[in-house]
């Protein structure tokens, strides 16, 4: 059976120990090796889901060193369709209280340049532009959050976008916290919530025309409340046993209704997406730029 599904799991978050395991593949991609082995295990109606540890399952890699290409191409090589990925992040708003659950649907990127954001780099002779208007699959993200609300404890809340108002993640570079003052500034500029992991993971799971969805979990309140001390490691820490545990209990209940949505159509939306995102003329494709991008692309690089 092929896992639809692929799961990353973050900070806190290195394995689902509440399902049954049946093997662990080693994948090696055209980008190197992904951050853990793939693991594929049983949900309780026997479905499989693939799931990589995205920091490696003994958090070894700091958010920098994350091979995301790697990630994404692995589960994408192996007939994954969408990708659930969870993520602890720090509240920019009181409202997201340490505990709280968030799905966003937008991004600001305050990385550094220094990841490799792109499956399509320097020397491979192909140029493209792929649509990131909406970073996150609407149709998944929409999907999914009744669903987690519904299994989610009475103490914890479900925070999404409206039709009025985004729900926005901040991607800094780290392994540093922020300062007050940029804590403050990420508000100002609409950030809701903020990480170190959503890019480029995201922007490359566009490219392999997955669906991608993130959930996250609020660890703490960032550097911006001014009358109170900055966040520190052991505050954060302290919430992402619960939180994590929370998380295996969305995976074991929510994903198989996502298995089951996947096989109708209308949820897939990201597929067929790179057909015209793609600007050098097929006829220019070198061999070599064949023989790499058809690990993940193979409809449009045979």
């Amino acid at each position: 059976m092929t896992p639809l599904i692929g799961v990353i799991g973050g900070s806190g978050f290195y394995k689902l120990d509440n399902l049954t395991h049946v093997e662990d593949i080693d994948v090696t991609t055209p980008w190197g090796k992904p951050s853990s082995k793939v693991m594929i295990l049983n949900l309780p109606s026997n479905v499989q889901i693939a799931f990589i540890a995205r920091h490696g399952i003994h958090h070894s890699l700091t958010p920098s060193e994350v091979n995301s290409q790697a990630n994404i191409a692995a589960l994408k090589h192996i007939g994954v369709k969408a990708i659930v990925a969870f993520s602890a992040v720090g509240s920019l708003r009181e409202e997201i209280k340490p505990g709280d659950f968030v799905i966003p649907n937008q991004i600001i990127d305050r990385t550094k340049s220094i990841r490799q954001h792109t499956f399509f780099g320097p020397g491979q002779g192909v140029v493209t532009h792929a649509m990131f208007g909406e970073p996150f699959s609407p149709s998944l993200s929409n999907f999914i959050a009744p669903l987690i609300k519904e299994v989610l404890p009475d103490n914890v809340d479900l925070h999404t976008s409206t039709d009025q108002s985004d729900k926005t993640v901040v991607c800094m570079e780290g392994p540093q916290f922020s300062t007050r003052a940029e804590s403050r500034m990420y508000q100002q500029l609409g950030g809701d919530i903020i990480n170190m992991s959503v890019l480029p993971e995201a922007k490359l799971a566009r490219e392999a025309e997955l669906s991608y969805s993130l959930i996250c979990t609020s660890t703490d309140y960032d550097a911006w409340r001014i009358n109170e001390e900055p966040v520190t490691v052991a505050e954060v820490i302290k919430t992402l046993t619960t939180n994590a545990t929370n998380s295996k209990h969305v995976v074991q209940n929510v994903l198989q209704h996502v298995h089951e949505a996947l096989l109708k159509e209308g949820i897939l939306t990201e597929q067929g997406s790179m057909q015209y995102s793609i600007i050098t003329p097929k006829e220019r494709f070198t061999q070599e730029a064949k023989n790499t991008l058809s690990f993940i692309l193979p409809d449009y690089f045979k």
